[in-house]
C-alpha cells in the first residue's frame, strides 16, 4: 500500500490546533523513521497488500511479543518528552499504545503521533507486549502495542462537537468533569454511537431480535414482511401519519396487525415480523417514539387463546436467558455508565388476571375502577408491587376490560365487560399488548361499528374472514422499550440508533 509522508494543512479546518509541523525534520536533524509513519495516501483500492490487520478483541498475552498490524480510532493521547502515550479504540475493544525514541523510532515520529486528532483513524504496526500491571482503563487490560509504524488513514477535525469519553462518563452531579446532554449527544450521534456503551447497547439489542427470531422459528413460525403505506388506520384510531399518495392519501402503519391476521387467514398458522411500525402521539416522554421497532406474531391456535400466551411467556424467557447467557460482557460495560439492579424472572412466567391486578392496587391505597385503564404511574406501582411479592421483573396481565381496548379484540364469552386480551410488562412498564382477534367477519363488522370505523375503509381485512378463519391470537412489542427496560435505562433514546420522537426528525 504507497504511503506518503504530506504536509496535513490541506486536510484540516485549523491549522493552528495541529501540531505536527513539516519543519521537524530540520528542527530535529535527520529522521531516522522516515517512511514509517505519516498521512497515508487516500484509499482508492489501488492495491490489496498482503497485510493481516489484527482485531484489537485479538490482542491478549497469546500474542505476547508477536508483530502486528491494528487499525484503529485514536481515542485519547498525552506526550511527555521523548514518548506518547495513546488509546486505540475499535468498537467497544481499546488498547493502550505508545511510541518512543529508540533505535527505529524518532523524535520527529513522537511528535506526529502526539499531533494526530483525536478520533483519527490509523493504521499502526506494533509489538504486542505484556504489562505487569494491568490497564485498567482499557477493555484489554493484560497488553500493550510498543508502536513502529503510525500512519493516518482518515483524520478527525480538530475540534469535535463532543468528546467520546465525555459521553462515555456516568452521570454524577457531583463530577467536575464535563457530561453531554441528550440532546448533544442526539445532534451528534454519529460521534456518541463511538462509546463502548453504545456498542454495547445495539450489539445487545442485535442479540433481542436474534432471539426472537430464533425463538419463534423453533415453534415453527414464518418470518413476514408487510406493507407499511397503508390505506386506513391499523388501529382504528386517529394517532396516524397521513402522507400523500399520488392523487390521495395514505397512512403509515400503527402495526402490522391487519397482515399478520390476513397470513393467519392465508394459512400460514404462526408469522412473526420485524419492522418499523409509525405512531403519531404527542407524547414526549421516557418511553415513547413515533417510529420505533415491532417485534410482532400472530398464531392459530385450537381451543384456548391461552396457547398463544404460553408461547408468548416462552418467548420472552427464551429471548431473557440468551441476554444473560451470552451477554455477560455487554451488560457488565453498559453497567459501568449507567448502573441497575439485574433483570430478574420467572420460569415459567408469573401470570395475572386484571381484577388482581386492581385487588393489588387497591389494597395499597389506590382508588380505581376495576373496568377503567392502566395510568402510567399505577402501572410502574404495580410493577413494584409484583417484584416485592414474587421477586420478578416481569409478568403477565390477563383479561383486560374489553371498553379499553381495540374493535377486533374478542369480548370474554363469560362477561362482556372483560376482554380475551393481555398485556406483558417489564420493570413496571408495558413491553406487549395482545389479544385474541375477532375472526368472525360478521361480529367484526359488528364490533367495527360499535367503535365508528368506516368499514369501507377495511373491506380488504374484513373480507379476508368470510373464507373461512381459524381462530388466533398475537401480540406486538416495543423492541426499544424491551432493551431499555432490560438494562434498566431511564430513557429509551438510549436504545434508538437513530430516534425519532414529536420533536426529533434528524440526523
Amino acid at each position: 500500500m504507497g504511503v506518503l509522508v504530506l504536509d496535513l494543512r490541506k486536510h484540516f479546518d485549523n491549522w493552528s490546533n495541529i501540531n505536527l509541523n513539516p519543519v521537524w525534520a530540520m528542527e530535529e536533524g535527520e529522521d531516522i523513521s522516515k517512511g514509517q509513519y505519516g498521512m497515508m495516501e487516500m484509499i482508492q483500492s489501488k492495491s490489496k497488500p498482503d497485510r493481516c490487520i489484527v482485531d484489537l478483541k485479538q490482542l491478549t498475552p497469546d500474542l505476547g511479543d508477536q508483530k502486528v498490524w491494528v487499525r484503529a480510532r485514536l481515542q485519547t493521547s498525552r506526550s511527555k518528552g521523548k514518548q506518547c502515550f495513546f488509546v486505540l479504540r475499535q468498537s467497544k475493544w481499546t488498547v493502550q499504545a505508545l511510541v518512543y525514541v529508540g533505535d527505529k523510532v524518532s523524535k520527529q515520529m513522537v511528535k506526529f503521533v502526539a499531533g494526530v486528532t483525536k478520533e483519527s483513524i490509523v493504521d499502526v504496526e506494533a509489538y504486542v507486549r505484556t504489562v505487569s500491571q494491568k490497564v485498567t482503563s482499557c477493555s484489554q487490560q493484560e497488553v500493550e502495542l510498543h508502536c513502529e509504524q503510525v500512519w493516518v488513514v482518515s483524520p478527525a477535525l480538530p475540534r469535535l462537537p463532543l468528546l467520546v469519553e465525555d459521553a462515555a462518563r456516568p452521570d454524577n452531579p457531583d463530577d467536575e468533569l464535563a457530561t453531554v446532554k441528550q440532546d448533544t449527544r442526539l445532534d451528534n450521534r454519529v460521534i456518541d454511537l463511538r462509546t463502548t456503551t453504545n456498542q454495547a447497547i445495539f450489539r445487545l439489542e442485535a442479540g433481542v431480535c436474534r432471539f426472537f427470531r430464533d425463538a419463534l422459528t423453533k415453534e415453527g413460525f414464518v418470518e413476514i414482511h408487510t406493507p407499511k403505506i397503508i390505506s386506513a388506520a391499523s388501529e382504528g384510531g386517529a394517532n396516524v401519519f397521513t402522507v400523500s399518495y399520488f392523487k390521495s392519501n395514505a397512512y403509515l402503519a400503527q402495526s402490522p396487525q391487519l397482515y399478520k391476521q390476513m397470513a393467519i387467514c392465508a394459512d400460514f398458522d404462526k408469522v412473526f415480523s420485524v419492522g418499523a411500525v409509525f405512531r403519531a402521539e404527542d407524547s414526549n416522554t421516557h418511553r415513547h417514539l413515533t417510529e420505533f421497532v415491532g417485534l410482532d406474531m400472530e398464531m392459530a391456535f385450537k381451543y384456548h387463546y391461552h396457547e398463544v400466551i404460553d408461547v408468548i411467556g416462552n418467548l420472552f424467557v427464551s429471548i431473557f436467558k440468551g441476554l444473560r447467557d451470552n451477554f455477560q460482557e455487554e451488560i457488565e460495560t453498559i453497567n459501568k455508565q449507567f448502573p441497575a439492579e439485574p433483570f430478574k424472572f420467572l420460569e415459567p412466567s408469573l401470570r395475572l388476571e386484571y381484577v388482581e391486578a386492581v385487588q393489588m392496587l387497591r389494597d395499597n391505597g389506590v382508588e380505581m375502577d376495576e373496568e377503567e385503564d392502566l395510568s402510567t404511574p399505577n402501572e410502574k406501582f404495580l410493577g413494584r408491587l409484583v417484584k416485592a411479592k414474587y421477586d420478578t421483573d416481569f409478568y403477565i396481565l390477563d383479561k383486560f376490560p374489553l371498553a379499553v381496548r381495540p374493535f377486533y379484540t374478542m369480548p370474554d364469552p363469560n362477561n362482556k365487560k372483560w376482554s380475551n386480551s393481555y398485556d406483558m410488562f417489564m420493570r413496571g412498564e408495558e413491553i406487549l399488548s395482545g389479544a385474541q382477534r375477532v375472526h368472525d367477519s360478521n361480529f367484526l363488522i359488528e364490533r367495527a361499528k360499535h367503535h365508528g370505523i368506516d368499514l369501507e375503509k377495511i373491506k380488504a381485512y374484513i373480507d379476508s374472514f368470510k373464507y373461512g378463519a381459524p381462530p388466533h391470537a398475537g401480540g406486538g412489542i416495543g423492541m426499544e422499550r424491551v432493551c431499555m427496560l432490560y438494562l434498566g435505562l431511564d430513557n429509551i433514546r438510549k436504545t434508538s440508533m437513530f430516534p425519532r420522537d414529536p420533536k426529533r426528525l434528524t440526523p
